[in-house]
């Protein structure tokens, strides 16, 4: 399948909170979206393996996406190996997307700089014909790179170079990340212990923080991206002449 855009994410659910309202926005758009998990978040202190892959079907039916899949690299751990590096690549190679969101660069959980730094090493040794992989079908498949690379916000505030606006996609995002009812606002933590991510207070600011970001552009809802390594390339400005931020 070939995706317009696919979305690493080190744990499940950190697709949706950090670029959720944007996957949204491109497949109400008629762009084919996938999300790669790197890991099934089977560290994480509340829910199991079964609860989480649920939540990871509901949130994907919810934002519309058409390809999904886990590598099971280990939480924790995500050891940027070649072993690893080559699923990724493999997965890179199958879908060639031509937009790739990636992580935060650094952030509170070790595994989103781990995980971002071994995507980036993937997508650039994708490229090389030298390094030979093959799909399911034990066929050659041939090299890939897409041709933009984006860091999306994680937990830990970034300098973006630009805002999407999310705000007629907000609440797509909000039922994406209510998904996964074992991680995030969870009124009655049960036998299990709140964690960082579990109460309403953590919920509210990420409300906060797309309102405070949509509020720097002009937007209602906004989410935050940094383009990786080198300025944003732009041939035209049809983008600034066709929108209006009220600031």
């Amino acid at each position: 399948m070939k995706l317009d855009v696919l979305v690493f994410a080190s744990h499940p659910d950190d697709a949706e909170l950090g670029c959720g309202g944007t996957i949204a926005s491109l497949t109400s758009a008629g762009k084919k979206v996938g999300i790669i998990d790197l890991t099934k978040g089977e560290m994480g202190t509340r829910g199991t393996e079964q609860t989480r892959a649920e939540e990871v079907k509901k949130a994907s039916e919810i934002l519309s996406i058409s390809y999904r899949k886990n590598l099971d690299l280990g939480d924790s751990l995500l050891p940027n190996t070649r072993e690893n590096q080559l699923k990724i690549i493999e997965q890179v190679r199958a879908t060639q997307p031509h937009i790739c969101l990636v992580g935060a660069p650094f952030d509170r959980h070790p595994d989103h700089p781990k995980g971002t730094q071994l995507v980036l090493d993937a997508l650039f040794y994708a490229g090389l014909k030298k390094l030979p992989t093959t799909d399911d079908n034990g066929d050659e498949q041939s090299t890939w790179r897409p041709s933009h690379i984006l860091h999306y916000m994680q937990d830990r505030p970034m300098e973006p170079d630009f805002i999407y606006d999310i705000s007629e996609h907000w609440e797509t995002k909000r039922k994406a990340m209510l998904a996964y009812t074992t991680q995030f606002n969870v009124s009655d933590p049960g036998d299990e212990p709140s964690t960082y991510i579990s109460t309403e207070n953590y919920f509210n600011q990420l409300e906060g923080r797309a309102r405070y970001l949509g509020h720097l552009a002009g937007f209602t809802f906004g989410e935050a991206f940094k383009y990786y390594l080198s300025p944003a390339p732009l041939k035209n400005f049809n983008s600034f002449f066709n929108t209006s931020p009220t600031r």
